[in-house]
């Protein structure tokens, strides 16, 4: 069982980069997917959640930003990054969720999942 994130890269700021979280013998159909970033020495943190019905949350760093999408019938989430900044710099990770909440403009949830390796984003000039 492995989630495997994608896409990442490096990319100048104001640029744009689309991560995509695939999965083996994991379905996400009928599970709500986060995805979620984590830079050295800081906890990771959730910055888009899609559940189950296709709503979407959002932290507010990356609100209206990024957007989460997701393709039941291929068994995959994807995360569109415009307008990227150079506070997005993370290791990105993707995984099914149990509990969300957005309070105050910060997204939480619990993965339910083990976590994958992560996918590097860099956005730098």
């Amino acid at each position: 069982v492995q989630l495997q994130a994608s896409g990442g890269g490096l990319v100048q700021p104001g640029g744009s980069l689309k991560l995509s979280c695939t999965a083996s013998r994991i379905i996400f159909s009928g599970y709500g997917v986060g995805w979620f970033r984590q830079t050295p020495g800081n906890q990771r943190e959730a910055v888009a959640i899609i559940d189950s019905s296709g709503i979407t949350k959002y932290s507010d760093s990356v609100k209206g930003r990024f957007t989460i999408s997701r393709d039941n019938a291929k068994n995959t989430v994807d995360l569109q990054m415009n307008s990227l900044k150079p506070e997005d710099t993370a290791v990105y990770y993707c995984n099914r969720i149990t509990l969300w909440r957005l309070s105050a403009g910060r997204l939480s949830a619990d993965g339910y999942d083990n976590w994958g390796q992560g996918t590097e984003v860099t956005v730098s000039s």
